[in-house]
């Protein structure tokens, strides 16, 4: 059995996409969502009501609490689904090509401290790009630098950073290759 663990900040559509793809599969586990904010949309969603969930805070993380948590429950997988925190170098280091995270443009455009949600995509709006999209990486030591695993390419036809994060989401919730990408990470020696 597979074991899988989230982290998240915001509305949570990509942890219950997950939630919801997993949970039909008898070889894997979502065991817990991780949640630093506790006005995030992700802790209200019905359809991932039966998850276990741990709202901590950022003290919390940066100690061992976290850490310690994450050792017991030993996951093959932590994402990060809009999870707004740097995962600390420690938990990094033990869980080495075990996290993997979801950002909101096609890297290494768009990453790095301060690139996460409306900001992304004002960025690629202003540049002009004529592509954006999301990427899933493994996580490191470093903002957005992790090995990319997958990546999903829309063509923008807005010049609006709100319009363009809806599209982008939309995407992320219909792509199938977002699920498909995970079966791929659990199959990965480490």
């Amino acid at each position: 059995m597979k074991k899988i663990v989230v982290f998240a900040s915001g509305g949570g559509s990509s942890v219950e996409n997950l939630y919801l793809y997993f949970s039909k599969k008898p070889n894997v586990e979502v065991l817990k969502l991780y949640c630093n904010n506790p006005k995030a949309g992700v802790l209200e969603r019905n359809r991932i009501s039966t998850l276990k969930k741990l709202l901590f805070s950022n003290d919390d993380l940066t100690s061992d609490k976290i850490l310690n948590d994450l050792q017991n429950l030993s996951p093959d997988l932590i994402v990060l689904a809009g999870f707004l925190k740097k995962i600390p170098e420690k938990i990094v280091d033990l869980f080495r090509n075990k996290i993997v995270n979801i950002h909101p443009s096609l890297l290494p455009k768009y990453g790095g401290k301060g690139m996460f949600g409306i900001n992304v995509h004002k960025a690629v709006i202003e540049n002009n790009e004529e592509y954006s999209g999301f990427t899933i990486h493994y996580v490191n030591k470093n903002y957005d630098e992790g090995d990319i695993i997958f990546q999903k390419k829309i063509i923008i036809n807005t010049e609006n950073p709100l319009d363009l994060a809806k599209k982008i989401l939309v995407e992320d919730i219909l792509s199938s290759e977002i699920v498909l990408a995970f079966p791929i990470v659990l199959t990965r020696p480490c």
